[in-house]
């Protein structure tokens, strides 16, 4: 998984790459407007693959499962629209958490993919008033 979201849409990549990332993304709104309705970008399959990273198998265990599935849920069938994280190109999610003055509680999951998300945005939270719970041995969807 990239850190996209932490950091700023496609931070990874070159000018370039972030360039083709834009004109891939409005050429899909383009499309989305002439056709009437949302491309979605696909959701998780029935059943995870034996090879598949751990946290695919817990989404799919959670979301596909009596324990999370609901039928609006677009976790648990056709994912969200293609276009849906388009706001994120322009927006580093953490640019202004050294700014929040009031208390963080921070909550995750020890063996959760996206634990690094949480520790990143804990070292930018200034003062006093910040506290990260790293709940032992939990995942994603046990939280």
């Amino acid at each position: 998984m990239s850190r996209n979201t932490a950091r700023g849409y496609f931070d990874s990549v070159n000018e370039e790459g972030r360039y083709e990332a834009c004109v891939n993304y409005n050429n899909q709104r383009t499309e989305d407007y002439r056709n009437g309705k949302y491309t979605l970008g696909g959701g998780l399959p029935e059943t995870a693959p034996e090879d598949a990273p751990q946290h695919l198998k817990d989404n799919v265990a959670y979301y596909k499962t009596e324990r999370g599935y609901d039928p609006r849920s677009l976790n648990s069938n056709n994912g969200w629209a293609a276009t849906a994280s388009g706001a994120l190109m322009n927006m580093r999610l953490f640019e202004y958490a050294p700014e929040i003055r009031s208390a963080v509680l921070l909550v995750h999951g020890e063996e959760a993919h996206s634990l690094m998300y949480s520790q990143d945005a804990y070292e930018l939270l200034k003062g006093d008033n910040k506290e990260l719970m790293i709940i032992p041995g939990a995942s994603h969807t046990d939280l």
